[in-house]
């Protein structure tokens, strides 16, 4: 007997959100997001995120990144202009704008499908987008919330 599918939890009603001007350090990756994320994001829980919170302070845990150029960023939100930056991490300060939200209630591993979605419903509301990173906005801490409790904004720079 086959294992039912569980359900993708992710509004699809968006909302219209202005993103801060944000601190940004982060690892860039190049390629399919199914490989390169989960290469990122290795590498900044291993050896940087330490680092990184020795002289800065991490305000949010978030990616950006471009589906058509196939840039994946893995980073964080740091308080204000960075210290002492481990090598191999880059910063930038981002611009933000505004965005189409949308939230993910549930595990990571529904990101691909819950933004295929999202891109979807994007297209189906007639929303115009602009040429910019979208973001993952990582609201829980995956560390002390459950798996199927897990918030994800998935935001989608719009016009």
């Amino acid at each position: 007997m086959a294992t039912p599918k569980r359900e993708v939890r992710v509004t699809m009603q968006p909302e219209t959100v202005i993103w801060p001007e944000t601190h940004y350090v982060f690892i860039e990756k190049h390629g399919p997001f199914m490989e390169t994320a989960p290469a990122a994001w290795g590498a900044m829980h291993q050896a940087m995120i330490p680092r990184i919170l020795e002289h800065n302070t991490v305000t949010k845990y978030m990616s950006l990144y471009k589906p058509g150029a196939q840039i994946y960023r893995a980073g964080v939100a740091i308080a204000g202009e960075p210290k002492h930056l481990p090598e191999g991490v880059a910063y930038q300060k981002f611009k933000g704008g505004k965005y189409s939200k949308f939230v993910l209630t549930g595990p990571f591993s529904d990101l691909p499908e819950a933004t295929g979605r999202v891109f979807h419903a994007v297209e189906a509301h007639k929303i115009k987008t602009r040429d910019d990173f979208a973001i993952e906005n990582y609201v829980s801490d995956p560390r002390t919330t459950p798996e199927s409790e897990l918030i994800t904004e998935i935001l989608l720079p719009t016009e």
